[in-house]
């Protein structure tokens, strides 16, 4: 009895995992070996484009989050992402004499103190954002792109008023200075970091919607809302959790990013926001493994272009998604599909 049904015909068909997005990191990768001119060149500039791209994923995928879940087009995502990085800068500052210590251990703290501070914060002020400026607006894309840009200028001037209106240099402590070698290739140790962090990231991000109740209420919400409601859960707090949460991711990229310019500006959250959207395009519009993909790939060809055919460098992005959307017009990993 057990087997015939298996083996009937009538059986649901069994869906096949999209695995061709995830061969394009190591097919790039691949392709500029033998165009870089040396292993070591190769070596560098694959980390860097890595390290990048880790960090590029951690500001975008907050935003990510919010419209594939929240149906929420969040143009002042970049407000978050500079007020971390100037939120690092006061807390490096205040704590100078950790960034300087020979002890590694100090500068470990001190940077984790900033992202601890910068989470929280962001945080908070997304919980803010939310409530006045994203509420009156859900369900209306339109209002939410001018009402959001709008808290993006305003959010840029109120930076302005505490900081200042100019460039301040964020260096990196001094364990986190220097290179590590692979052989004659040679890596940044912030870049390695940048790495490591990016994959638990992404990790925990995918395991909290895949694997959690937490993330099942969150989709079921998304797709029937009223039936999920009738359950006695209350969708509009996940939701604004959700916010909360993408505001922190990327007060936490902000830090990063900071450390990775090794300097902040009032405008480099508006200067970032253009790349994140290109981004989340590419990934498929609010899919997680898909922006991860699409933040390697944009940190990957900037590197790459950069030094092989640096003119081309100033519009890669641009023509990656060109040449992305041409292969699949609805991203590497449609939520539509999923």
């Amino acid at each position: 009895m057990s087997s015939s049904a298996t083996t009937s015909p009538d059986a649901l068909p069994e869906i096949r995992a999209d695995r061709i997005p995830l061969l394009l990191v190591p097919a790039l990768a691949l392709l500029a070996m033998p165009l870089t001119g040396s292993f070591s060149t190769w070596v560098t500039l694959t980390f860097a484009g890595l390290a990048m791209g880790m960090i590029i994923f951690i500001m975008a995928s907050g935003l990510t989050l919010v419209f594939g879940l929240m149906d929420v087009l969040n143009f002042g995502h970049g407000v978050f992402i500079t007020l971390g990085a100037f939120l690092a800068v006061s807390v490096l500052g205040s704590l100078a004499g950790w960034t300087v210590s020979e002890r590694m251990l100090l500068n470990v703290l001190v940077v984790l103190a900033a992202m601890v501070v910068a989470m929280v914060v962001a945080g908070a002020v997304g919980l803010g954002y939310e409530r006045v400026i994203i509420r009156p607006v859900y369900g209306q894309p339109l209002k939410q792109i001018l009402i959001t840009m709008g808290g993006m200028i305003v959010g840029e001037e109120l930076i302005k008023v505490i900081w200042g209106p100019q460039a301040i240099p964020l260096p990196l402590p001094t364990a986190f200075r220097g290179s590590v070698l692979f052989g004659e290739a040679a890596v940044e140790r912030y870049r390695l970091i940048a790495v490591v962090i990016g994959l638990a990231i992404f990790a925990a991000l995918f395991w909290v919607l895949s694997r959690t109740k937490v993330g099942l209420l969150i989709r079921a919400g998304v797709h029937d809302r009223e039936m999920v409601e009738s359950l006695g859960y209350r969708i509009r707090r996940l939701f604004v959790g959700v916010f909360v949460a993408g505001s922190a991711l990327a007060g936490l990229g902000g830090v990063m990013w900071g450390l990775y310019q090794q300097g902040v500006t009032p405008q480099m959250g508006s200067q970032v926001n253009v790349l994140l959207f290109i981004v989340i395009i590419v990934g498929g519009m609010g899919s997680v493994g898909g922006c991860f993909i699409g933040a390697l790939l944009v940190g990957l060809v900037a590197n790459y272009t950069g030094f092989l055919v640096p003119k081309v460098a100033l519009f890669s992005n641009i023509l990656l998604l060109v040449v992305v959307l041409l292969w699949r017009p609805a991203g590497l990993y449609s939520v539509g599909k999923r």
